[in-house]
């Protein structure tokens, strides 16, 4: 008899749990993408987590806490367009400035004013498709991801890893990235402030290496050949066969490029 009392409330706190869990997903989306779309995430106030789907289908799960304001004047839009899906936090309107509003790329406006409400998103992200993920003041994180991924925030670390090519940016933080290619669509440019960066490259990078940091140092698994400045703070020179602008600047952390 203990052990089925036992078991029925192991199985009641379980489903409690559950319960639980599912209240407190304030968004929810689904919907397939195929390879080469782009699921773009943009936040303001908290981090986005990101993992490998089990599905052709991408999912959105967003959870929004506040201390003073009211969460619920915080809406999550979905804008889908022939690229993929852009989906924001849009924070309420603040009177005499632009009205906030969401859309695909790095155009959109949202102003928080004093409003404390962080919006915590979560992503399923199937293979072949990218991730854009912005935010401003939280961490990006992705493990094990199948695509593209893009990272920036402006306080916060950005930590992604791919089998795809990786890019990234921060202002308080450090950037860790893995990937699998460096076939970038643009010029590779990865920069911190206040932070180290750490990049762990395919063996066959090439790549015209330009790296600095004021408050560190520049280590590389990868033989450089010098076409400029070098010492301790500053790296100019060229990786395999060179070609493809490889740019790492930050000012008080370590630049690391690591061989995979």
């Amino acid at each position: 008899m203990r052990i089925r009392l036992n078991t029925f409330v192991i199985a009641a706190a379980t489903a409690a749990a559950a319960a639980q869990l599912a209240a407190q997903a304030d968004f929810q989306w689904r919907g397939p993408l195929t390879t080469g779309q782009t699921l773009e995430i943009k936040d303001i106030n908290g981090d986005i987590r990101a993992e490998p789907a089990s599905s052709t289908d991408a999912v959105v799960t967003a959870v929004k806490t506040a201390r003073r304001s009211n969460p619920a004047d915080v809406r999550i839009e979905t804008v889908p367009h022939a690229g993929g899906v852009t989906i924001c936090a849009v924070y309420p309107d603040v009177p005499g400035q632009e009205a906030n509003r969401c859309e695909p790329g790095a155009n959109s406006k949202s102003h928080t004013r004093n409003n404390d409400t962080t919006v915590r998103f979560t992503v399923q992200v199937p293979v072949g498709v990218n991730l854009v993920a912005r935010t401003v003041n939280g961490s990006i994180e992705g493990e094990g991801l199948n695509g593209d991924v893009d990272g920036h925030t402006v306080n916060g670390s950005v930590r992604l890893s791919t089998t795809g090519t990786a890019s990234g940016n921060t202002v308080n933080g450090s950037l860790t990235l893995a990937m699998g290619r460096t076939d970038w669509r643009d010029e590779a440019r990865f920069s911190t402030v206040n932070g180290s960066i750490t990049l762990r490259l395919p063996a066959f990078l090439s790549a015209n290496l330009h790296a600095t940091t004021l408050n560190g140092e520049i280590e590389s698994d990868f033989p450089i050949a010098t076409t400029g400045t070098v010492n301790r703070r500053r790296i100019e020179g060229t990786i395999g066969n060179g070609g493809q602008p490889l740019t790492l600047s930050t000012v008080n952390g370590s630049v690391k490029l690591l061989r995979q």
